[in-house]
């Protein structure tokens, strides 16, 4: 259970530096693969669509598969359950890279490997967001997320650089082989750590109790006020804004003939705020109300967005792109930190993969709509519809109680 005294910093706890490690060289590991599978399934095809079907191939079966990822992270041996996850993560990579090696390795093979490894980041995943009260304490949660957001973000400024540096200059075999190199060293770093509970691990679920756990998990999410309000304002964002992620490609392409080599630019500084909001979220996570501080955040977010939909430079949508990126990830932070408070600790995992699956529900839907709207009229229309709309949520925020005036 948490061992550290009220004042002290997450990093205080030996086990929780141990876990950040192993945590740290997964999302490594992630960052890597994001890069070198779509780049892999394009070198293999030329075919926009079936790099694009890559991508769906690791978010449909992640959102579905968090709800049994959650009744499993609640039941078993959690420690054993996330390297059991990259023991089966890394096998895979590997044999990426053999069947490469061998000229051997299929579009069909690398979609169904990544339905595999998005299947375990669900189960992965499901046990992180249940080690950390277990670590560290609930009143902890916010500044351990954001420490664990702000190692995601440092791996994505550094992951585009030096996987795409080891694909363009020796092809995909040596950066199939890192990839799966840094899921083996996760599970090594986690295997240090003593546990990461449950105290009592009650075995395997059967099919009856995974459906249970799944009604427990939605019931959990929705008869809390102030979890319910924030999670119906989760899924309408998400529509929004996974859409203007969506278009932004082709918005910067079209509005400002933008290279290759400026839109890799572009991402790095979206990186760079990413990783800013994250840092800032470490060192103020419990500084305000839940309530206060993501009504604020919202509307510094929505503002911050606006003027991309009337600015015509590049690095001027770079930098309030960077800005509203580095928002996202303090909200981040502050929101799973209150819904992990707010739960019994031995309803987190369960809790997480319903509200993953819900609020995630809004990305296919908004990609969809702007995605139709940007190639039917214009990608400055799509991102507009998504700025004002933003305005419209924070607003939202501040005229519902079970949100504004949120203190847990």
């Amino acid at each position: 259970m948490a061992t550290l005294a009220g004042r002290e910093g997450v990093f205080a706890s030996p086990q929780f530096r141990q876990y950040f490690l192993g945590q740290s060289l997964s999302m490594l590991g992630d960052g890597l693969r994001t890069l070198a599978i779509p780049l892999l399934a394009f070198k293999l095809t030329h075919s926009a669509l079936s790099t694009g079907t890559a991508f769906i191939c690791e978010i449909v079966p992640f959102s579905l598969f968090s709800l049994v990822g959650g009744s499993l992270a609640d039941r078993l041996d959690r420690k054993w359950l996330m390297i059991g996850c990259d023991a089966i993560r890394f096998l895979v990579m590997a044999l990426f890279a053999v069947l490469w090696s061998a000229h051997a390795l299929t579009l069909p093979e690398i979609y169904a490997g990544l339905i595999v490894i998005s299947t375990c980041a669900a189960a992965f995943l499901g046990g992180q967001a249940s080690s950390i009260p277990y670590l560290l304490g609930k009143e902890r949660a916010s500044a351990a997320i954001a420490s664990l957001t702000a190692a995601e973000n440092t791996s994505n400024l550094i992951t585009p650089v030096i996987g795409g540096a080891i694909f363009a200059w020796f092809g995909p075999l040596p950066a199939l082989i890192l990839n799966a190199v840094t899921y083996l060293a996760s599970q090594l770093s986690l295997s240090r750590i003593d546990s990461l509970g449950p105290d009592d691990p009650h075995g395997m679920p059967n099919l009856r109790e995974i459906a249970g756990d799944v009604k427990l998990g939605f019931r959990t999410l929705f008869s809390d006020p102030g979890m319910r309000a924030q999670a119906m304002l989760a899924f309408f964002m998400n529509i929004f804004g996974w859409g203007a992620y969506a278009v932004v490609i082709p918005f910067l392409k079209r509005d400002f003939a933008a290279t290759d080599q400026e839109i890799g630019l572009f991402w790095g500084l979206v990186a760079v705020g990413s990783l800013a909001g994250s840092t800032f979220a470490v060192r103020n996570a419990a500084r305000w109300p839940f309530g206060r501080a993501i009504s604020i955040a919202y509307t510094i977010d929505a503002l911050v967005f606006l003027p991309i939909v009337f600015v015509h430079n590049l690095w001027a949508v770079a930098f309030f792109w960077a800005i509203t990126s580095g928002c996202v990830m303090f909200e981040f932070s502050q929101i799973v930190g209150f819904r992990i408070r707010v739960t019994p600790e031995e309803q987190v995992g369960r809790m997480m993969g319903a509200v993953r699956v819900f609020v995630l529900g809004g990305m296919a839907p908004g990609v969809l709509a702007l995605g139709w709207i940007a190639d039917h009229r214009d990608p400055r229309t799509a991102m507009a519809i998504a700025a004002f709309a933003y305005m419209f949520f924070a607003l939202f925020v501040w005229i519902t109680p079970a949100l504004r005036d949120e203190r847990r």
